[in-house]
């Protein structure tokens, strides 16, 4: 894992001083990411970057490499997991791999097949190739997005990195807001690829390839999960079992320490004991998050865990001044605004495990691949609601809507106030609604048109596999995986999610329905399988997944300095009306309305106008 950037010159030489110079501001910008070693290198036509953090081929992994013959240049930010296999095959074919580092495959291959290298690589990576035969630069991203790239064009410049905020400095182009896209966050809580809250800023999306030249930029989609089209068949747990052992083999074959984030839940627990079996003979420490409010609190279920597997349990306290602080430093680090109040407990897990391991493996993606969430079969469960007379779901709506907010977490009010929203949107559109962190209804509150949700005609047997596409493509790829990037980057921790391995992925898309959900219960196929490594009292557990204390926090301590945030007039800027954003604030305070979420993504972008203006003014004073 690793930061990188670098500038690639479309038409000739711009400034032989200047370049050097604005590429080590960018490599400034992603040391965090890599504290264990820097690179430059490059020509007159394009110069790359690199911070390294050192997991595999430890004493030879200088980036950015250059291919002797060609010219051919490649910096990567991520591990290719099946390197051996890859050496092998390219030995066949009379191309020689010196480096020991995983990542040196990668000019080999692109020599061999083109961008089509890509579909041949397993892992998380974020690749940049310049090709000086062709004058093209190539950009590509992992199958499910765990690696983030960005990219600019200015005056025949291209710009690319690891991090928004290493392409937008003091006295660079003068990159511009997109109100649209702010509007877009606050509904989602995320910006969706290729879209920014910069107009030209890009990002490239998972599981894309771009080539991009004199004659403007190809994209190329060489990999999506499309279970729609995937036939089905009942799952064999032995099949499934020699994938996932594998996976999480490769990941866990590293040439440094690692460990593992354990919450008590299904998925981190199987990867903790999948972990346990293949690695008898390592020392593992499983980190774990812990709450003083006890309905937010997991941690004694992760401890338990840890102590049935043998692995040592190493808790992180959250509490509520952490926040402030640690929001301020991850929006000014990654130059992007992030609404999961999960980012800041997932910063302070990362900022103590870092102090053991350089690696932890991590769950995410069973969820979205297993049918893991309540929404799915509540999906089913709208759909009758939907039908029922309009008098009647009139009658539900003032019932639900007149229960008082709570403070403790997920409650069935909270539920079932969600679930009455959208009963006139098809399935997807009511799946999004009810995952938005600003209801429309807010939104227009605020002054604030809300996005259009696009209406699909998709056939209602398609519901699942659609709407845990949509999850994978989104919430998933540019929500939970940008947290975890962004919050374990910080410290230069790298995670690794095994369940996001390709055959993992593309196993669960062959799952029946039934295999996923079964009426109310989630995961049938997973839990089937866990049992295997697990005592059933964990396998079965109720899901309560990673929530934050939140609406009692903004009541007290945090209330005066979400204060503070709402009330900046920088958010009448992106057409945020502030005094309404207060007022919410107020009707929270006086349990009103439970408008946590809503009042933390303002919050969140509260901050990082802040950011914007602070780089603007120091521009003007260079």
């Amino acid at each position: 894992m690793c930061g990188i950037c670098g500038l690639v010159m479309l038409e000739g030489i711009v400034d032989d001083d200047v370049i050097p110079q604005q590429v080590n501001k960018m490599i400034d910008a992603l040391m965090h990411r890599g504290p264990d070693d820097t690179g430059i290198d490059g020509d007159h036509s394009a110069l790359f970057g690199m911070t390294r953090l050192a997991i595999r081929g430890l004493s030879d992994g200088k980036q950015p490499i250059i291919d002797r013959d060609s010219g051919v240049m490649m910096a990567c930010n991520g591990e290719i997991d099946n390197h051996l296999e890859l050496r092998e095959w390219l030995l066949e074919r009379g191309r020689t791999v010196e480096q020991s580092t995983d990542v040196a495959v990668i000019p080999a291959m692109y020599l061999e097949l083109g961008d089509a290298f890509v579909e041949r690589l397993k892992g998380a990576f974020a690749i940049a190739i310049w090709d000086p035969r062709t004058k093209k630069l190539l950009l590509a991203r992992d199958r499910a997005g765990e690696r983030p790239l960005f990219f600019s064009i200015n005056d025949g410049v291209i710009a690319f990195a690891s991090l928004i905020a290493a392409l937008v400095s003091p006295g660079k182009h003068d990159f511009t807001v997109s109100n649209n896209a702010v509007h877009s966050y606050l509904q989602a809580g995320f910006f969706v690829a290729p879209e920014t809250p910069f107009k030209n800023i890009q990002k490239v999306l998972p599981g894309e390839v771009l080539t991009l030249d004199t004659s403007g930029i190809q994209r190329r989609h060489y990999w999506s999960w499309n279970a729609v089209n995937t036939s089905k068949k009942t799952g064999s747990l032995d099949a499934f079992d020699d994938i996932f052992r594998e996976s999480v083999r490769r990941q866990s074959e590293v040439d440094v320490d690692f460990g593992l984030f354990l919450s008590g839940g299904l998925d981190s627990s199987l990867i903790t004991a999948v972990t346990r079996a293949i690695r008898p003979e390592k020392t593992l420490k499983a980190y774990s998050l812990r709450f003083t409010e006890a309905s937010y609190d997991e941690g004694h279920y992760a401890e338990q865990v840890a102590n049935t597997l043998g692995v040592e349990f190493v808790p992180v306290w959250v509490r509520p001044e952490d926040f402030p602080p640690t929001i301020a430093k991850l929006v000014r680090q990654v130059g992007e605004p992030l609404a999961d109040p999960a980012w800041v407990p997932s910063a302070l897990l990362a900022s103590r495990a870092a102090q053991d391991v350089r690696v932890a493996l991590v769950g995410e993606g069973a969820d979205e691949l297993f049918g893991g969430y309540p929404t799915y079969f509540g999906a089913n469960l709208a759909g009758y609601y939907a039908r029922l007379p309009g008098s009647v779901r009139t009658l539900v709506r003032r019932v639900v809507e007149g229960w008082p907010a709570s403070d403790k977490k997920v409650t069935i009010p909270f539920l079932l106030k969600r679930f009455i929203q959208g009963d006139e949107l098809n399935f997807l559109g009511r799946h999004i609604l009810w995952t938005s962190c600003i209801s429309p209804a807010i939104l227009n509150r605020l002054g604030v048109t809300p996005p259009l949700i696009t209406r699909h005609d998709y056939l209602s047997t398609e519901m699942l596999d659609r709407l845990q596409q949509h999850d994978l493509e989104t919430s998933l790829a540019e929500g939970l995986l940008t947290k975890a990037d962004r919050a374990s980057m910080k410290s230069a921790l790298e995670l690794r999610a095994p369940f996001l391995d390709k055959e993992v992925m593309e196993f669960a898309a062959t799952l029946p329905e039934k295999e996923r959900i079964n009426r109310l219960q989630t995961k049938v196929f997973l839990k089937q399988y866990a049992l295997r490594y697990l005592p059933a009292d964990i396998v079965h557990r109720k899901k309560r997944g990673l929530s934050v204390p939140l609406s009692s926090w903004l009541r007290e301590p945090l209330y005066e300095w979400a204060k503070s945030k709402l009330s900046s007039p920088l958010l009448d800027q992106v057409g945020v009306n502030r005094y309404v954003a207060v007022e919410l604030l107020q009707e929270h305070m006086q349990r009103k309305a439970d408008h946590a979420r809503a009042i933390w993504t303002l919050c969140v972008l509260s901050e990082w106008l802040e950011w914007v203006s602070e780089v603007e003014s120091e521009s003007t004073n260079i």
